[in-house]
């Protein structure tokens, strides 16, 4: 079983949220890509899709959208049962999904394996419940591949890590073949940037900084 370190910390969180949450609403339409992506996208290059979980998909999102060779990153929700379902249904936990982020990128500038280690340097891979202060299995991490080579490179990547002796415990990361991706509400995506002292005080409290200090030695 995980350690409780958390506890009090999720007390904070939870106050937090609420009152993030009642700020922000929720009665916003899914947000459709409406030209932006494609006004960054190169026609003669062949970018890739990964599929990405690893708790919450604000702090995912933000770390992507940092790196060089990432296009667009896209917070919302994959793997569940309920078509078009919306952030109070995911977080229920009832519907099957986890909060996700699909990254579009240039595999001339990144390598999967990178965008992989992206991943995996935010997030705690060894966390079966939930991630950091959000528990549940909506918040667990896995990464959705998309082919084969994608699937054997995560698969990979894990058994390195988990040779590696960097985590006490083993990685329980999922990998998952992709069945779906719904694009999260409007006021989800760019969250960091649009509420960025909510964002900062959320993921200070979470433990998620914490924790990345200690195990990568960074915190973004």
């Amino acid at each position: 079983m995980k350690s409780l370190k958390y506890k009090y910390i999720f007390i904070f969180v939870m106050v937090i949220g609420l009152i993030v949450y009642s700020q922000t609403g929720d009665g916003t339409q899914p947000l459709k890509n409406q030209g932006n992506l494609e006004n960054k996208m190169d026609k003669n290059i062949k970018y890739e899709t990964a599929t990405l979980a690893g708790g919450c998909f604000w702090c995912i999102e933000a770390a992507f959208e940092k790196v060089e060779g990432v296009i667009d990153a896209v917070s919302g929700y994959s793997g569940g049962h309920v078509e078009n379902p919306s952030y109070e249904e995911v977080t229920s936990g009832t519907t099957g999904h986890y909060e996700a982020v699909q990254v579009k990128f240039d595999p001339e500038k990144i390598s999967y394996y990178q965008v992989l280690m992206v991943l995996f340097e935010q997030i705690d891979p060894t966390d079966d419940s939930g991630s950091f202060a959000d528990r549940g299995s909506q918040y667990q991490s896995a990464v959705f591949y998309h082919n084969d080579v994608q699937k054997k490179e995560a698969e990979a990547l894990i058994e390195q890590i988990d040779r590696s002796n960097r985590f006490d415990d083993k990685v329980v990361t999922r990998v998952l073949s992709f069945k779906n991706f719904y694009e999260a509400e409007t006021y989800h995506q760019d969250y960091y940037k649009k509420n960025f002292v909510r964002y900062s005080a959320y993921r200070s409290l979470s433990g998620r900084d914490y924790f990345l200090d200690k195990v990568w030695g960074q915190t973004d």
